[in-house]
């Protein structure tokens, strides 16, 4: 990554980026690597606290991972990470900054109110697309940010082809393996934060290593939404065309980077169902979106059972609720061909899931959520 930024920097003649991360992320990581350090010294149960049975909500990014996760988020035998916890993986760092907003809280809620109007900001542009913010569940692939191992720095520098956080299945053992044990010690931690729970993750990019979370997690629960590829690929190039733009990137730059990303996006479809059917012992899940958006408590009932999860009366008030709150979806329409993509040629590197869910055969707008 260095080099690439070093590349950049020499050819648009613009050194301050670079040297603000050749001497921001290494701070920042020791300054994280101190706190973890002391962690178990500072908080002695975190030495008793393990990762048991982790649920991974995975899937095409737009195929409803973010509306299946914030569903199993409300029920209270789960752990999950905010948004802003996720970059500060120590415990001490998690305990210091919820200590700090229970100050503020009880002073006036001054620093809630300035960090709610920087998220207004931050994320207005891309919130009818995706709708975030810094006190909601996310994507935890961004404990990894300051390791340099997160999809995050694909958002911040399009070298997609070139910078590969996707295909982890494919990286040599020693590397993943060490990626994922300082992923589970982040998510070790946020158990420990919330005093115990199953961890719940959602992250479409997980979809390059479900083999990877396996062999690091034999008890893991994974859950795989599908939804036609004629909607969720044209919504995602849209989300980072938008997110790369507003960061002034180079047009050439977005376009490879986009089209690596549909590339990308076939094999998001195709590798969980690949992995998942050579481990036959791993409890999943394959859930249509269209029954998830339509009929949401049968279907979360039928998800739990599937993956031999206790359904209790938090849960089931929160999927009752979603029956009648029904339909997930905008009136925000984006093409295939805005982005030069072939529906036929889709259909028939996917034409085995088309049967299955008889999804339209023919390139068409979508509705987008």
């Amino acid at each position: 990554m260095l080099r690439l930024l070093r590349r950049e920097a020499r050819t648009h003649k613009r050194w301050k980026p670079f040297l603000r991360f050749f001497i921001g992320v290494p701070l920042m990581a020791g300054v994280h690597a101190l706190c973890f350090a002391l962690d178990p010294l500072l908080f002695p149960s975190l030495r008793r606290t393990e990762v048991r049975a982790p649920t991974f909500c995975i899937g095409h990014a737009r195929s409803g991972t973010t509306y299946l996760h914030r569903l199993m988020a409300d029920d209270p035998q789960f752990s999950y990470a905010l948004m802003y916890e996720l970059f500060f993986p120590s415990l001490l760092q998690k305990k210091l900054i919820r200590l700090v907003f229970r100050v503020d809280a009880a002073t006036g809620g001054r620093l809630r109110r300035r960090l709610d109007a920087i998220e207004e900001r931050a994320f207005a542009p891309t919130d009818d697309i995706h709708k975030t913010g810094f006190f909601v569940p996310e994507e935890d692939d961004a404990f990894l940010t300051w390791s340099l191992s997160s999809g995050f720095w694909i958002v911040a520098f399009p070298y997609m082809g070139e910078l590969d956080f996707y295909h982890v299945d494919r990286w040599p053992a020693r590397k993943r393996r060490r990626m994922m044990a300082f992923y589970k010690e982040c998510v070790r931690r946020q158990i420990a934060l919330g005093g115990g729970g199953a961890h719940l993750s959602k992250n479409p990019t997980f979809c390059g290593r479900v083999e990877t979370l396996i062999e690091t997690f034999p008890d893991a629960r994974i859950v795989v939404p599908m939804r036609n590829p004629y909607e969720t690929i044209p919504s995602l190039l849209k989300l980072m065309q938008t997110e790369w733009s507003l960061r002034g990137r180079d047009d050439q730059l977005i376009a490879n980077s986009l089209r690596v990303l549909a590339d990308q996006s076939l094999d998001t479809y195709l590798h969980p169902l690949e992995v998942l059917a050579r481990h036959p012992e791993i409890r999943s899940s394959i859930v249509d979106y269209r029954e998830l958006v339509g009929s949401p408590s049968a279907t979360m009932r039928r998800v739990y059972d599937e993956l031999g999860l206790e359904l209790g009366p938090e849960a089931s008030r929160t999927f009752a609720a979603a029956d009648q709150r029904r339909g997930h979806e905008t009136a925000h329409r984006y093409s295939l061909a805005e982005f030069g993509l072939d529906p036929h040629d889709i259909h028939r590197q996917l034409a085995d899931l088309f049967d299955e869910y008889q999804w339209d055969n023919e390139e068409k707008d979508a509705h987008v959520s």
